[in-house]
């Protein structure tokens, strides 16, 4: 319910600027830390500002975070994706990352790297849980994505992903938390269980960031309209 009252807040003052979320850009100002690994930095194209100081480097296209800035400008997405990197390694930064910066919201999308490894499934929820709970605790509102399908997974993986991605949309659900189902905007309908586009196998192309970018951005416009009626 924390999340709701976010954009209902966001919402009344928006009703003002215009009669639809995505024609209300009139420079009201929302900041999101965009937290995860190296889907959320940006892996192969770019390197996320927390990987490469100060501003990150590379195609700054090849991050989700780019393409819902270019739909809503007046949206400040602050990039905190590092490659490689499993849920309870992002969980140790969180204090730094996300708590002192005090966002008005932050997107969560990690996971993959667990299961890369081999993590249970439990393991991944319990850390993933607890980041959610850290945030609301915080007063920061909470955006959950589902993990993204890798071209070279084995069906074991594959099965572990389907499951924690299942719990993720049960628990935005159940929990009051935003939902982008991050997965299915980048999972090739002729071919389950792979990118759309990718240059090697694991992670998007920049077409394929874009798609990410519009999901996210969908889901929060979404949100906005739901609070409209």
């Amino acid at each position: 319910m924390r999340v709701r009252w976010f954009f209902f807040c966001l919402l009344l003052v928006w009703m003002g600027k215009g009669n639809d979320v995505v024609t209300a850009q009139s420079g009201e100002s929302m900041t999101i830390i965009a937290l995860g690994d190296s889907t959320t930095a940006g892996t192969p194209g770019f390197f996320s500002p927390r990987e490469v100081l100060p501003e990150g480097q590379g195609n700054p296209e090849s991050q989700y975070a780019y393409w819902v800035m270019k739909r809503h400008p007046e949206w400040t997405l602050l990039n905190r994706g590092v490659r490689g990197q499993r849920t309870d390694q992002i969980a140790r930064r969180f204090d730094y990352d996300v708590l002192q910066v005090k966002p008005d919201g932050m997107i969560l999308l990690a996971g993959i790297n667990d299961l890369y490894q081999g993590a249970s499934i439990e393991t991944i929820q319990n850390n993933l849980k607890a980041m959610y709970e850290r945030a609301a605790e915080a007063g920061i509102r909470v955006m959950a994505c589902t993990i993204l399908p890798f071209d070279r997974a084995m069906p074991e993986v594959r099965q572990r992903l389907s499951a924690v991605n299942a719990w993720i949309r049960e628990y935005a659900g159940t929990h009051g938390v935003g939902f982008a189902d991050t997965y299915e905007a980048v999972n090739d309908s002729f071919r389950p269980g792979f990118l759309i586009g990718t240059p090697d196998g694991l992670h998007p192309d920049v077409e394929t960031y874009r798609r990410m970018g519009d999901s996210i951005a969908d889901a929060l416009e979404a949100w906005l309209d739901q609070e409209k009626k």
